[in-house]
């Protein structure tokens, strides 16, 4: 009796456990399951004259309206795609995945805000596919004249992220933005990965990428060559974790340029490591305006590990900001840079001076630390050397070129 009450339970035991097995499968089933929406459904054309814009957009809204995980796909073709703007919120998940390459309109103008296309508003987004952003700078270029033109209108950033939270953007390539190439606004806790960013050395102000107002965003594995910064961090960032970047030619890895505008916020929290710079006007750069008007705070920078191959000024922090003179340089920036660490930075220099700290007369940098510094120099003028103006700091292990403090 007892053997058969014990068959019994085994028995009951297994329909449980084959009943909760089914299930959890039914459910992976249902997890997994993505519906696609492919533009040429909604009458897209890759041959590269077709307007597609009015096609993404209807299935971009479609996706968007879709209560499960949706994908928007753009296939192989070269897709010729006007102004765009993907709004959310969306009610369930979505992936933007191209496959194809997208092309900008060759005219400027044609664009009339200030970005081509824009996601904004949205949770839980994949932007992936191996896919090509194409923004057709050199047409543009040449209308790039708000260094001298007050009125001037800006040229358009290739993509655009903002106020988008919980998302990745992965496996994008993008050639000669009119501007520059991404932008990040108001996003947080977002991965970056995996993008090959290129314009040419001279193209103006193709920044590789943008980032202000945001938080939690990690970028790793990125190849960034272009006219401007490799990457730009403005103001209101905090946690931002920059790993395995492969920068030039650029003007290097810029925080800044910072205080010629009011509201501005601190920035503080910013890791950048195991990268490249080479063949760039600069290599580690924080950079203020010396008639700044906002007084706020850089604080808890660390580079570590970072190569340089013949680089202007490898490490540079400019609080003399002024690309365009005349500049009134008397105030003296009003940005406080503090808790600022180099380690481990090692390479060849193209300029006398490897190491510049020209801070602020009125708020001196505190606590800048050089910690096994090696640079030395490949130009005429002999010995790589370092210059320091209103900072306090120290330094440890090799140093060349000796240190100021």
């Amino acid at each position: 009796m007892a053997r058969i009450i014990l068959g019994l339970n085994n028995c009951f035991i297994a329909r449980v456990c084959l009943s909760t097995f089914l299930f959890l499968c039914l459910t992976e089933a249902a997890d997994l399951y993505v519906k696609v929406f492919d533009v040429r459904k909604y009458g897209a054309r890759g041959d590269g004259k077709t307007d597609n814009t009015k096609a993404f957009l209807s299935a971009w809204k479609e996706a968007c309206e879709w209560n499960g995980r949706g994908r928007v796909y753009i296939p192989v073709g070269r897709y010729l795609v006007g102004e765009i703007l993907f709004m959310g919120p969306c009610k369930g998940s979505l992936s933007f995945f191209i496959k194809g390459d997208l092309k900008a309109p060759a005219n400027p103008f044609s664009i009339k805000g200030d970005t081509w296309i824009a996601f904004r508003y949205i949770d839980h987004l994949v932007v992936t596919g191996g896919g090509t952003l194409d923004g057709q700078g050199p047409s543009a270029w040449p209308f790039n004249d708000c260094h001298k033109n007050p009125n001037c209108r800006p040229l358009a950033t290739t993509m655009a992220f903002q106020f988008v939270k919980e998302s990745k953007l992965k496996r994008i390539k993008s050639l000669n933005s009119k501007n520059t190439h991404f932008s990040f606004f108001g996003c947080e806790n977002m991965k970056v990965s995996n993008l090959i960013i290129s314009a040419p050395a001279n193209s103006p102000n193709t920044d590789g990428i943008k980032i202000g107002m945001s938080n939690n965003i990690e970028f790793s594995s990125l190849n960034i060559g272009t006219g401007d910064d490799c990457i730009a961090m403005l103001s209101g960032i905090s946690n931002i974790n920059i790993s395995k970047v492969q920068c030039g030619p650029g003007h290097g890895i810029s925080i800044g340029s910072l205080g010629k505008n009011p509201g501005e916020r601190n920035i503080e929290r910013i890791t950048i490591k195991d990268s490249t710079i080479s063949h760039s006007s600069d290599g580690l750069r924080i950079k203020t305006w010396a008639d700044s008007i906002s007084s706020i705070v850089v604080s808890d920078i660390i580079y570590d590990n970072i190569i340089i191959n013949n680089v202007g000024t490898p490490i540079n922090i400019d609080q003399q900001y002024c690309p365009y003179p005349p500049c009134n340089l008397k105030p003296g920036s009003t940005v406080q840079i503090k808790d600022v660490t180099f380690r481990n930075i090692r390479g060849t220099t193209r300029s006398k001076t490897a190491v510049n700290l020209k801070c602020s007369k009125r708020f001196p940098c505190k606590n800048i630390v050089l910690h096994d510094v090696n640079l030395s120099s490949r130009g005429p003028e002999g010995p790589a050397r370092t210059l320091c103006e209103y900072v306090n700091g120290r330094s440890y292990g090799k140093m060349i070129p000796p240190a100021c403090f």
